[in-house]
């Protein structure tokens, strides 16, 4: 006899677990604790099997016959109802293990240790903000270029053109990651960028030829603190980034082999940096020595010596000289590359001195010991050249040194 929805929701509890049976191998099981479980009892390859239907009242009467239905349909094919189950639950499991959000923290997790932790934060930000609550549930071999396009668009409409192209980017390598670790078939990202806006390219405001006189003859008037005078001058004919200038340990400098190694930590890409130190620079390193030596830093802070001379030290040099939109520390790093590349310099002496990144990284280490002797020969022609603008003499481009 069939049950009604009365007898199910009245069922209680006994002393011993008892079934009440609906017909068609389905029937309700009450555990002595109340709970209320349903079952189907079934036949497969001449094998006796139970499958567990659902928990009542989330699942109903109804509802369980029906799935008893759905379950006997699979048995008259020649499948099994249990496997089948079970098969499905697998695919839940790795529908969340592939998902676009897994992976991609997967990615992240792996890829940091070689960022700096601020860039690391900031990728994480852009994909849970604009990327997870989209695509992040969806298993990522099943996401399409177009759906792909449709969400990084949302950010093209925001304006945010910086923000987009590095989150796209990122999309781009974790789909990458997912292909390389047989999760992905293909990379929907690939041919995106043609579709989508590109931002304007920011050059830092930097000095030409005819403005480096005048700029040098008033930064060797400025007043100010000796220290950031000195700082901004080094910045000028080492190619350094302002951050790994001013982050300087004193160990970091070996003055009798006359180079700046710079540890992986301080570089924006997490590479070791040596810096050959020309004779400008080391007269300077020297002063700076009679001045801070006994500390830490090379430049440490104005109130507290325990940390590095604050970001904003050299552009407030620059600025307090008259030359607040003409040039930037960093702009220092436009204008070598460009007078060295005018020059004739190998390029990439040129990169490896400014620390761009050799795509490929062996090379990339082999290239850091074999150009140290060229780059050395080549800052010190810029020191030269930079010295020879400052006091007026005629400069023979291309010389290497050799004054007219």
């Amino acid at each position: 006899m069939k049950l009604n929805a009365r007898q199910v929701d009245t069922a209680r509890g006994k002393d011993k677990p008892y079934k009440l049976a609906d017909g068609g191998g389905l029937y309700l099981l009450v555990n002595p604790n109340g709970a209320r479980y349903w079952r189907l009892k079934y036949r497969a390859a001449g094998k006796e099997k139970l499958l567990a239907v659902g928990v009542y009242p989330d699942v109903s009467l109804s509802d369980a016959r029906r799935r008893r239905d759905e379950a006997k349909k699979i048995l008259a094919a020649g499948g099994d109802p249990g496997q089948e189950k079970q098969a499905e639950k697998q695919s839940k499991i790795l529908a969340v293990q592939n998902s676009f959000e897994a992976i991609a923290l997967e990615w992240h997790e792996h890829k940091k240790t070689n960022w700096s932790e601020g860039y690391a934060t900031d990728i994480l930000e852009y994909l849970s903000k604009d990327i997870f609550p989209f695509v992040g549930k969806r298993a990522i071999n099943e996401i399409k270029p177009a759906e792909m396009l449709a969400v990084l668009r949302k950010m093209e409409q925001r304006g945010v053109l910086d923000k987009l192209k590095k989150t796209r980017q990122a999309c781009r390598q974790i789909f990458t990651h997912a292909v390389i670790t047989g999760r992905a078939e293909n990379n929907p990202v690939t041919d995106l960028a043609g579709a989508l806006k590109a931002p304007k390219q920011k050059h830092f405001p930097h000095l030409n030829v005819d403005q480096i006189p005048p700029f040098l003859n008033d930064l060797s008037n400025y007043s100010g603190s000796m220290i950031t005078r000195y700082a901004t001058q080094l910045l000028m004919i080492t190619g350094l980034r302002t951050i790994e200038l001013r982050a300087s340990e004193w160990s970091d400098i070996d003055f009798d082999k006359g180079i700046w190694q710079i540890p992986a930590e301080r570089m924006k890409m997490r590479r070791p940096h040596i810096v050959p130190i020309s004779s400008q620079a080391k007269s300077l390193l020297e002063a700076i020595h009679q001045l801070t030596g006994r500390g830490k830093y090379v430049f440490p802070g104005r109130n507290d010596a325990g940390k590095p001379m604050s970001e904003a030290s050299i552009n407030q040099v620059i600025k307090r000289i008259g030359y607040d939109g003409k040039a930037t520390g960093h702009g220092f790093r436009h204008t070598m590359s460009t007078i060295l590349h005018e020059q004739g310099y190998n390029s990439a002496w040129v990169e490896t001195q400014l620390a761009h990144v050799d795509k490929n990284s062996i090379r990339g280490t082999y290239n850091h010991a074999q150009y140290l002797d060229g780059r050395r020969e080549m800052l010190q022609w810029y020191a030269d050249y930079m010295d020879a603008l400052e006091s007026g003499d005629n400069v023979v481009h291309g010389a290497f040194g050799k004054l007219a």
